[in-house]
């Protein structure tokens, strides 16, 4: 509308002044000296800023020789405040703190300038376990001692397929011969059955070369987490959880005996008497033995009972037994890397 009426104001402005102009078509006095300051018309594009050059501004050859010293091997690991000050008190003044940081954002590098150590992405651990003794995992958890600062340290072997605890020690501290020791004695509660695969953490004893060479010689492959990631090892972690909101869990042990006994009784309960609810509510025991499937026959021939007797309650239908699940995984793959790696499977068989 201001483009239409402009003509019509400049006539009767030429005529009658740009009050009168303004009063009869309606465009503000204060926006017409507004455009004629800037030099365009109320319709027409409006001209870019001129860009400001302050007279005190650095040259591009003494910005460039600012660059060059901050980036200097002297420099390239201080602060420009450091760098300022430092060449002040050798006599020398190139710019303003801020007229550093200033040509640093210029050239996208308030950041860590100087050369910084790159570490390669950790690997994540892939293991599958289809049945037991395959694949073991242990870990050290720490129970509250006597007094303040005293603590016991309960190493625990487990097997993630069926989750039965394969062996258990309770000691004053982490050592790696204890922990080499501990790993020879779980093999041999295990029946002398050696597992594929043992994952652990990244604890001292874990990563010990004592123990790297005990899995040497058993012909065992050792699986090591990621360094902070706990999902890597969660099937110790899910163990620990158990046991410590288990109720009869103490606030702390009155001495090492105590810890020991308990953990014992404890390991008992969970492998023969506690309903795992990732293997289908059995026990761990009878998971790692196979005596499961008779166990789901019995539950199967109960609910069989209770759908014949009422089947109005059962509106799905005729209810399953749960079984075990055919795998269980550390870091399972995406479904799509698991269908491409059992294609390659039968392509090459």
């Amino acid at each position: 509308m201001t483009a239409v009426l402009w003509p019509a104001f400049e006539a009767i402005e030429a005529l009658a002044g740009t009050s009168a102009a303004s009063a009869l078509t309606g465009i503000a006095r204060s926006s017409v000296y507004r455009w004629r300051a800037r030099d365009r018309k109320p319709f027409g594009p409006s001209r870019a800023p001129k860009p400001k050059v302050m007279p005190s501004a650095l040259s591009p050859a003494e910005t460039a020789a600012v660059l060059e010293v901050l980036n200097s091997d002297r420099f390239a690991d201080k602060a420009p405040a450091q760098v300022w000050a430092t060449l002040l008190d050798e006599g020398r003044y190139l710019c303003s703190v801020s007229t550093m940081y200033r040509i640093l954002r210029a050239h996208q590098q308030v950041r860590e300038r100087r050369a910084v150590a790159s570490h390669p992405s950790r690997v994540k651990p892939q293991l599958l376990a289809t049945g037991p003794d395959q694949v073991f995992s242990w870990d050290i958890t720490k129970l509250k001692g006597p007094s303040k600062g005293v603590y016991y340290s309960a190493y625990v072997m487990i097997d993630i397929y069926s989750r039965k605890i394969i062996h258990v020690e309770v000691h004053t501290r982490e050592d790696k011969v204890l922990a080499r020791d501990f790993i020879d004695a779980a093999i041999r509660a295990n029946r002398g059955v050696l597992p594929r695969y043992i994952h652990s953490d990244n604890g001292g004893p874990m990563t010990s070369g004592t123990v790297a060479q005990l899995l040497s010689a058993l012909d065992i492959t050792r699986s090591l987490s990621r360094p902070k990631v706990s999902n890597d090892n969660p099937y110790s972690e899910a163990a620990f959880k158990t046991l410590k909101y288990c109720p009869a869990f103490p606030d702390d042990f009155g001495s090492l005996i105590d810890a020991q006994i308990f953990m014992r009784d404890f390991a008992g309960y969970y492998n023969q008497h506690h309903r795992h609810c990732g293997i289908g509510l059995y026990t761990p025991c009878s998971v790692h033995d196979g005596t499961w499937r008779d166990q789901r026959r019995t539950r199967q021939e109960t609910l069989d009972a209770a759908w014949r007797a009422r089947p109005d309650r059962f509106p799905g239908g005729r209810p399953q037994a749960p079984k075990v699940p055919t795998k269980a995984w550390i870091n399972q793959p995406p479904a799509s890397i698991q269908t491409s790696s059992a294609s390659h499977t039968s392509e090459a068989a």
